[in-house]
C-alpha cells in the first residue's frame, strides 16, 4: 500500500473513530416492534447521546433495509451492522447495499461482516460453510472489485470484520478498518488490541444487565449466554482465553456468566465499558439484555445513557 493510500486509510478511520464516539448500542430488539416505532426508539437512543446503533442479521429484517429505516429517522447517529451474514448476499449485492447507504448517510454507515456459524449457513439458508477465514478473505476482495453503476458515495465504505481468533483479526487489520468482536472480555480486547496493532478500529460487544440480585441477574444473563455457547467458535474462543471447557455446558457457570455479562448497578456496568476502553477498544458496543426475550430494553438505555455518555468524555488514557 503506498504512502498516500495509507494516509487515506488513517483518515477514514480516524473520522469514523470520531463518528461513532465510545459508546453505542447493540440491539437486536428493535426487529420485534413495528418499523415505525423502531424508527422512534432510534431518534430517542439518538436523543439519549449514544454514538451507534449495531444491528444483527439472523433471518428478520434486512439489516440493511432496516438501516436504512433507522438512518432516516436520525440525523446524527451512526448505524451499524452485527454483523451482515457474507453468505446472505453475493459480493455485488454485498457492495451495491454498502456503497448504496454510504452514499445516502455519508459518515454514518458502518458495516460488520462476518462468517457467521455453521447452522445458520448450512441449516438456515442452504449453503456450505467451509474455510470461513479464505471465504472471508476473498469475499472482501471480490467486494472490492465489484461493479457499481449508481451514485458514488463520497466517503469510503467503513467496514469491519466480526472477528475472535488470531487470523481473522489479522485479516481485520489488513483488509478492513477493524475489528466487531463479539461475546468477549476486557482480556480478549487486550490481546485484539495487540494483534490489530494501534490504528485500526476495534469495537468490542458488551452484554449487561441493570439488576443487582445476584440469582436474579445470573437467571436473565445465562439465557443470554446459553445461544452463544451452542455455537463451537464462541466456545473456541473462550477456551483460548483460559475457561475450562467444562465450565462453558448449559449456559456456563456463574463465573462465565460474570465474566461476559456484567450486572448490578450503573456504576459496574459503566466500569466494564471502561475496562474494554482502557484495554484497547475505540467503541464499546452496550447490549442491555432485557428480561424478557422479546422485550426492549429502554429502562436500561434510559439509566445509563448519563454515565455512559459522562465515560464517553472522559480524556483519552
Amino acid at each position: 500500500m503506498g504512502t498516500e493510500a495509507s494516509d487515506d486509510a488513517d483518515a477514514t478511520i480516524a473520522s469514523t473513530r470520531a463518528a461513532l464516539g465510545a459508546v453505542g448500542i447493540w440491539t437486536g430488539t428493535l426487529d420485534f416492534v413495528p418499523a415505525s416505532e423502531a424508527r422512534e426508539l432510534a431518534a430517542e437512543l439518538e436523543e439519549l447521546g449514544y454514538g451507534a446503533i449495531w444491528l444483527p442479521e439472523v433471518a428478520g429484517r434486512d439489516v440493511f433495509v432496516h438501516l436504512a429505516l433507522l438512518l432516516s429517522a436520525t440525523t446524527r447517529i451512526v448505524g451499524a451492522t452485527g454483523i451482515a451474514n457474507i453468505w446472505a448476499r453475493d459480493a455485488v449485492t454485498m457492495a451495491g447495499a454498502m456503497r448504496g447507504l454510504t452514499e445516502a448517510f455519508p459518515g454514518r454507515a458502518v458495516f460488520g461482516l462476518g462468517v457467521s456459524h455453521r447452522n445458520l449457513v448450512e441449516d438456515l439458508r442452504g449453503h456450505r460453510y467451509e474455510r470461513p477465514l479464505q471465504a472471508m478473505r476473498d469475499y472482501l476482495a471480490a467486494v472490492d472489485a465489484a461493479p457499481y453503476t449508481a451514485q458514488r458515495p463520497t466517503v469510503p465504505v467503513r467496514r469491519v470484520l466480526a472477528a475472535l481468533g488470531p487470523r481473522m483479526l489479522e485479516l481485520a487489520a489488513a483488509q478492513a478498518d477493524g475489528a466487531h468482536p463479539y461475546f468477549v472480555t476486557p482480556e480478549h480486547t487486550a490481546g485484539a488490541r495487540q494483534i490489530l496493532g494501534a490504528g485500526p478500529l476495534l469495537c468490542p460487544e458488551q452484554a449487561v444487565v441493570l439488576e443487582t440480585d445476584p440469582g436474579r441477574a445470573r437467571e436473565i444473563g445465562r439465557a443470554y449466554t446459553s445461544v452463544y455457547l451452542a455455537q463451537p467458535n464462541y466456545v473456541r474462543n473462550l477456551v483460548r482465553l483460559g475457561f475450562a471447557e467444562e465450565d462453558l455446558h448449559d449456559g456456563g457457570t456463574d463465573a462465565v456468566v460474570d465474566a461476559l455479562v456484567a450486572w448490578g448497578t450503573v456504576d459496574v456496568v459503566v466500569a466494564r465499558v471502561a475496562a474494554h476502553l482502557d484495554a484497547g477498544a475505540d467503541h464499546v458496543c452496550v447490549q442491555p439484555i432485557a428480561e424478557e426475550r422479546r422485550g426492549v430494553p429502554r429502562r436500561q438505555w434510559q439509566e445509563l445513557a448519563p454515565a455512559l455518555a459522562a465515560l464517553a468524555r472522559r480524556p483519552a488514557s
